[in-house]
């Protein structure tokens, strides 16, 4: 399958994956089957923002209004196209 332009995709997680909160490590989780992904930084932020209603684009501007001068531009959909390549995102 041919994946869609990233202006027309509304990535979403994949059925079998959560995002969770550790209040613990205070940090983002991505819960798989039968693994645990620890998110860093703001990743968990952007994978927040994957639910399947916003365009990468719509993405990256609410990201850019967030947080003023950070490369998100150039760094989100890198960043989602390998959540992507993974599986994580469909």
């Amino acid at each position: 399958m041919i994946p869609e332009p990233e202006n027309t995709w509304c990535p979403a997680l994949a059925p079998s994956l959560m995002l969770r909160h550790d209040t613990v490590r205070g940090a983002d989780l991505l819960v798989l089957p039968e693994r645990v992904v620890v998110l860093e930084g703001h990743a968990g932020v952007i994978v927040g923002l994957c639910d399947g209603t916003r365009t990468v684009p719509g993405i990256v501007g609410e990201l850019a209004e967030r947080f003023p001068g950070a490369p998100v531009a150039t760094t989100v959909p890198s960043f989602l196209d390998r959540l992507r390549q993974e599986g994580w995102l469909k």
